[in-house]
């Protein structure tokens, strides 16, 4: 590893670093099958990802026809990464069994071990014998969209296949590691004006958000429409801020600080809600909602825009649905993609069903749309949301303070890149951008 590092960072040509031998083992983030059961008995918020979280060295497994090694510069955690790492809402090992049973390749992410890790950026070190599109030297980002395109049902829109996977979640061999083995349809450019821990932070929650604001298979947001954003300042709502804003619409960000609605500001959101400082109570006790919290909080949202949501950006699940199904706008959508405060959802349904109101759950992204949202960090239209950088052995602490939301926007984890600031081939562009590249690192230092 430390040949192929030196090449990588000395812009060794793409034959050279082709035909530097591979390591028979390299260091990653992992958990352990051995403990998935240390937590058994403990509540969400005490299981500790800094127990389970390890770096092992693990050894590199045979590369399929349409696969390639990619030696990853940086990574960065996801909220996959950190139910992966308190084994919840149950073990991964399930999925990586059940990835066996599919093929002698699928046999490989059956270990006792897994490989964690669902964003990269990095370079291409060899590629399997069906790849196309894709070759040694190559800078590119991982997205985590992980199908069989031999499944009809792949075709389409491949988040509907019975078979998709999301890649470091419900596979092996993902990013948080010095070699990731991940399909030639999860490799997109990497963006020239970005370092390797600015462009790794985006793939996972960047496409997420276009899906949900942009596709036909989200919202499909038109200009002019108001959408409420709960989490605005973290990791996939700071994308959809944005997404919003270049599409016309109206955000209304939900927050839990004047720094964070400071920060949403700086972006260009002018109506932002701080819940802490409205005191919003939406349950009462954990078994009963408020309703009048969600009156309250409808008639802020109409102080602020003088209007009703159009669509409600949910993802925090448990604690927010009942707000979200009642304060959106006659005939309008909430849209969820997540259930971080909690899976067991509840609202009143006279309030969907009487107002014609659309609940639709969104699943990540297909290649396309990945593609698209990756175009677009590409451009510069949209901005990393990373806030603070860590090492591949502080992997535990990062998914730890994601955990307990002690962070903005995205945590980046640095893993063969040896410090910050590498990475960029277009200095001019990212000077020019610097001032919105930047500004989720002045707010989370």
């Amino acid at each position: 590893m430390d040949a192929i590092r030196t090449a990588i960072l000395e812009g060794a040509p793409a034959e050279e670093l082709a035909a530097l031998p591979l390591p028979a083992s390299f260091r990653a983030a992992v958990v352990r099958a051995d403990e998935q059961e240390m937590f058994a008995d403990l509540p969400s918020e005490e299981k500790d990802p800094r127990k389970s979280v390890h770096v092992d060295d693990v050894a590199l497994p045979e590369l399929a026809p349409d696969e390639a090694y990619v030696a990853v510069m940086a990574s960065s955690i996801n909220f996959n990464t950190v139910w992966t790492s308190i084994f919840e809402p149950l073990p991964t090992f399930g999925f990586l069994k059940r990835l066996a049973k599919e093929s002698v390749w699928g046999a490989r992410h059956d270990q006792p071990f897994h490989v964690i890790g669902s964003d990269a950026a990095g370079v291409v070190l060899r590629v399997g014998s069906a790849v196309r599109n894709w070759k040694p030297g190559d800078a590119v980002t991982v997205h985590s969209n992980y199908v069989d395109d031999q499944d009809p049902s792949a075709h389409d829109d491949s988040m509907m296949a019975t078979s998709q996977r999301i890649w470091g979640f419900e596979t092996n061999y993902g990013a948080l590691a010095e070699i990731a083995v991940a399909k030639a349809n999860q490799l997109m450019p990497k963006p020239a004006h970005l370092t390797w821990e600015e462009s790794a932070v985006n793939p996972l929650c960047n496409s997420t958000s276009y899906r949900m604001i942009v596709s036909p298979n989200g919202s499909q947001m038109t200009q002019g429409q108001t959408v409420l954003i709960w989490g605005a300042s973290g990791g996939i709502g700071a994308y959809a801020v944005q997404y919003v804003l270049n599409g016309g619409g109206i955000p209304v960000g939900v927050v839990s600080s004047p720094e964070k609605a400071a920060l949403l500001n700086e972006m260009g959101c002018e109506a932002v809600i701080d819940r802490k400082a409205e005191g919003y109570k939406f349950w009462s006790d954990e078994h009963t909602q408020d309703p009048k919290e969600w009156l309250r909080l409808g008639k802020k949202i109409r102080e602020l825009t003088g209007t009703d949501p159009d669509i409600v950006f949910e993802h925090p699940g448990r604690s927010t649905m009942g707000a979200s199904v009642f304060v959106a706008k006659r005939g309008g959508m909430i849209i969820t993609c997540a259930a971080t405060s909690g899976f067991m959802l509840e609202f009143d349904n006279r309030y969907l069903w009487m107002n014609l109101k659309t609940l639709k759950g969104c699943h990540y992204a297909n290649y396309r749309e990945a593609w698209e949202a990756n175009r677009l960090v590409c451009e510069g239209r949209i901005h990393p949301a990373l806030s603070k950088v860590f090492s591949l052995d502080d992997t535990g602490e990062a998914a730890f303070q994601v955990h307990h939301n002690q962070h903005e926007g995205k945590l980046g984890i640095l893993v063969n890149a040896p410090e910050e600031g590498l990475g960029v081939t277009d200095p001019e562009m990212r000077e020019r951008l610097l001032a919105k590249i930047t500004l989720f690192r002045r707010y989370g230092s």
